[in-house]
């Protein structure tokens, strides 16, 4: 027993721990040198790596995941708000662009006259349709704008597409429109072609509108184009109205039968837009925002 203590606590038997170092730092620097010049460790370092990739994707996964949740739940209410504003900027950009094919035609005729004038700037306002009369004999809509906000009674109402009709009451918040389909509403046109004016006349059917005083040898045929004519002062003048679809002429009758489909789609449109013309008085030019 006495002897097995002695043999246990002889320090000559315990390497001492400034002799490891120095061991370890030996190795170290042999193993560097030989990295260094002969690349030596370059499969242990790629093996590490490879071991160690799946810790490391673990690891970042929570930040991927956090990062992923926030670009994917924007607020509802911002896309809705920039949604809105993309709507109102094409109609209005549509609105202004439609008119290039008018005006083409129009400055093309006046060339021929020497006679060119300036054409009339309009200003407009999108407006949202708020309810839609039930009643199929009247074609009439509600708007979300009203005299507050500069509406007039006659007011012109438009679309990207063409023109949808006018306001025929405008309250104080609101106003009621009547569409150009409507039965007893009747729109000064004229074919962008050849410049022949005429009236249309809504029929009831949202896709038809009938032009009863076209006679047998007026210059007209399907596929002309009906722009407003600006009689009337209602309407400003080029804005597109409807393509005619039939020329009926009829052997002993003074009028042919003419029928036309309105370039807007009217039993779809959401969004219009009110025209302000330049030349209206002071108290029916258009607010300020």
């Amino acid at each position: 027993m006495v002897a097995s203590r002695a043999d246990n606590s002889n320090p000559a038997r315990i390497p001492a721990l400034g002799v490891r170092l120095v061991a370890l730092l030996i190795l170290s620097i042999i193993l560097m040198v030989l990295d260094h010049r002969q690349n030596h460790l370059d499969t242990v370092r790629k093996a590490i790596g490879a071991a160690v990739y799946p810790l490391q994707v673990i690891v970042d996964a929570p930040f991927r995941l956090w990062a992923w949740v926030q670009e994917g739940t924007t607020s509802r209410n911002e896309l809705q708000l920039e949604l809105g504003r993309l709507k109102a900027e094409r109609l209005l950009t549509n609105a202004r662009l439609q008119r290039m094919t008018a005006l083409e035609a129009e400055n093309a005729r006046l060339r021929d006259l020497l006679d060119a004038r300036t054409q009339v700037r309009d200003e407009a306002r999108v407006a949202e349709i708020m309810a839609v009369d039930a009643n199929p004999y009247r074609h009439s809509i509600v708007l979300d704008i009203g005299q507050g906000e500069g509406a007039y009674d006659g007011q012109a109402i438009v679309d990207a597409a063409g023109v949808i009709g006018q306001i025929i009451e405008a309250g104080v918040a609101t106003s009621q429109a009547m569409l150009i389909s409507d039965p007893s509403h009747s729109l000064p046109v004229e074919v962008n072609r050849s410049g022949l004016r005429t009236i249309a006349n809504g029929t009831g059917d949202f896709g038809r509108l009938d032009l009863p005083f076209i006679t047998n040898n007026a210059d007209i045929r399907p596929g002309d184009l009906l722009v407003t004519s600006g009689l009337g002062g209602t309407f400003p003048a080029g804005y597109p109205v409807a393509i005619v679809e039939t020329v009926v002429r009829i052997p002993q009758e003074p009028f042919a039968d003419v029928t036309a489909r309105p370039a807007a789609l009217l039993d779809q449109v959401r969004e219009v837009m009110l025209i302000w013309k330049e030349e209206q008085p002071g108290e029916q030019e258009l607010p300020d925002e």
